[in-house]
C-alpha cells in the first residue's frame, strides 16, 4: 500500500517521503480515506504509531480542495493539551505542506509566552490553527481570532482534552464552533468515561482501533522495584551509577518534587535538571533540546512530558512517583522503546503506593514481580486498603463532565444542524 493509493495528492506524498514516511502505518491507512471523505473519526493507536500524520495529511488536502484563496478565518482547528505537542503538530503540518501549490497559513498558539506576538501573527489570518484550549480562548476574547468558520476540528490526545482538567475550556471552545463540522479525535486510549463524552460529540464516526501488531509491540522491559519512599532519590542515584544509564526521563508527581530531586542529584554529581510547567517556554525548549543532544543525564519531569514528546533512542523511563491514572502509565512508558528501539521502564513502589500499582497492573493486564535492590530493601509494611465500590457518590451539583455533555448536546441541537 502507498500514500498515493489512499487518495493523497502528489505534493503531499512527496513531502511525506521527505519526512521518512514511505509506507502508511495502519492508523494512517485506515484513517486517511475516511477523513478525505468528510467522515467523523475516532482513532485509537499506540504512541508513536503516526497519528499526527494520519490527520495532518488529509486535513491539508481538504483545505486545498476548498475555496481558492486563503481565508482570514481558520477552517481547521487542532486542539492539543500541551505547548510541546502544539509545537510538534505545527511543525509536522508545515513540513507536509511545503510542496503544496497553495501553502496554507498555519498558526501555532499556546500559553506560557507573551500573547502579543501571537496576536500580531494572526493579523494576516490563518487557515489552520494549532492551539492549547486556554490560549485559544484568550485570543478569542481579545478579538484576535474567530472560530465561526471552522469546518474541521481535531482533538489530538483526545483523552486528555476530554478529561476533567480541560472539560470547562473545551466546552467553551465547542460553543464557539459552527454545528456543521467534521470531528477527528485521536489518542492512544479512550477510557470509558472519556468514551462517553467522545460519543456525544462525534456524529456516526468511523472508529479506528489499531492494536499493537503481534511481534511489533514496543520492546519495553518493565520493572517494579520496592523501596521506602524516603530512599527513592538515593536508589535513583545508585541505579544511574550501577546500571550506567546515560539518559533517563524521571516522572514525579509535582513541580516542587521535580525541582527538589533534580537539585539533590545535581549536587551528587549527576547532570539532572527539572522540566515542568513553571518554566518559561524558552527554558522548556532548551531543556528538551539539550536532553536530546545528551547534555543532561536525567530530566526530572511532571506528566507534562508524558505526551507529545519524541526523544529518539531514550533508553530509560522511571516512575519515581506513580501516575495517578493507569492511562498515564501507558503514556509515560511510551517515551521509551520508540521506532523499533528497546527501552526500560522502572517503577518505584513504596508501601503506600503498592495498592495503586496493583490497580495499574490490573487495568493494564500486567503482573510484575516486585524486585529489590541490595542495600535498599524496604522496611515499611505494606498496607492494602479493603476494596471499595466502583466509585464515590456523585453529588447533585453537575460535574465538569456533565457540563461538557451539556455543551455537546446544546451544540448538536442548534438550528442548521
Amino acid at each position: 500500500m502507498s500514500f498515493e493509493s489512499l487518495g493523497l495528492q502528489a505534493p503531499l506524498v512527496r513531502a511525506a517521503a521527505e519526512l521518512g514516511l514511505q509506507v502508511p502505518t495502519p492508523v494512517q491507512a485506515a484513517s486517511i480515506p475516511a477523513i478525505l471523505h468528510g467522515t467523523d473519526l475516532q482513532g485509537q493507536a499506540q504512541t508513536g504509531s503516526g497519528k499526527t500524520a494520519a490527520f495532518a495529511l488529509p486535513l491539508l488536502q481538504r483545505l486545498q480542495q476548498g475555496a481558492q484563496g486563503a481565508s482570514r478565518r481558520p477552517a481547521a482547528l487542532v486542539l492539543v493539551p500541551t505547548r510541546e505537542l502544539a509545537a510538534q503538530a505545527g511543525e509536522v503540518l508545515r513540513s507536509l505542506a511545503r510542496h503544496l501549490p497553495r501553502r496554507p497559513r498555519i498558526a501555532v498558539v499556546f500559553g506560557g509566552v507573551s500573547i502579543n506576538p501571537q496576536m500580531m501573527g494572526l493579523r494576516g489570518g490563518a487557515e489552520v490553527v494549532v492551539a492549547t484550549p486556554g490560549r485559544l480562548l484568550d485570543l478569542v476574547e481579545r478579538n484576535a481570532l474567530k472560530l465561526d468558520g471552522v469546518t474541521l476540528l481535531v482533538l489530538d490526545e483526545a483523552d486528555r482534552l476530554l478529561d476533567l482538567g480541560f472539560a470547562d475550556e473545551l466546552g467553551r471552545v465547542l460553543a464557539l464552533l459552527p454545528p456543521r463540522r467534521q470531528n477527528l479525535f485521536f489518542s492512544a486510549a479512550f477510557p470509558p468515561a472519556v468514551q462517553a463524552l467522545a460519543s456525544a460529540l462525534l456524529r456516526d464516526p468511523l472508529r479506528v482501533d489499531i492494536p499493537p501488531e503481534p511481534g511489533h509491540e514496543p520492546a519495553i522491559a518493565q520493572k517494579a522495584i520496592t523501596v521506602d519512599a524516603q530512599r527513592r532519590t538515593q536508589l535513583l542515584r545508585h541505579l544511574v551509577k550501577q546500571e550506567g544509564w546515560q539518559r533517563a526521563l524521571v516522572f514525579v508527581a509535582t513541580k516542587h518534587t521535580a525541582d527538589k530531586v533534580a537539585e539533590k542529584l545535581y549536587r551528587a554529581g549527576i547532570y539532572a535538571t527539572a522540566f515542568h510547567g513553571d518554566l518559561s517556554q524558552g527554558a522548556r525548549t532548551q531543556v528538551l533540546d539539550e536532553f536530546k543532544a545528551e547534555r543532561w543525564e536525567l530530566v526530572i519531569t511532571t506528566d507534562l512530558a508524558a505526551r507529545g514528546i519524541d526523544i529518539a533512542q531514550l533508553p530509560v523511563v522511571v516512575n519515581y512517583d506513580l501516575p495517578r491514572s493507569p492511562v498515564d502509565y501507558v503514556h509515560r512508558i511510551g517515551r521509551t522503546g520508540r521506532a523499533g528501539e528497546t527501552g526500560l521502564a522502572v517503577s518505584f513502589v513504596s508501601a503506600s503506593s503498592e495498592a495503586h500499582f496493583r490497580l495499574i497492573e490490573k487495568r493494564q493486564g500486567l503482573s510484575l514481580p516486585r524486585e529489590q535492590v541490595p542495600g535498599f530493601e524496604p522496611t515499611e509494611p505494606v498496607v492494602v486498603p479493603p476494596a471499595t465500590g466502583p466509585g464515590g457518590i456523585k453529588g447533585r451539583r453537575p460535574s465538569k463532565k456533565d457540563k461538557l455533555r451539556a455543551a455537546a448536546a446544546e451544540a448538536a441541537a442548534r438550528p442548521g444542524d
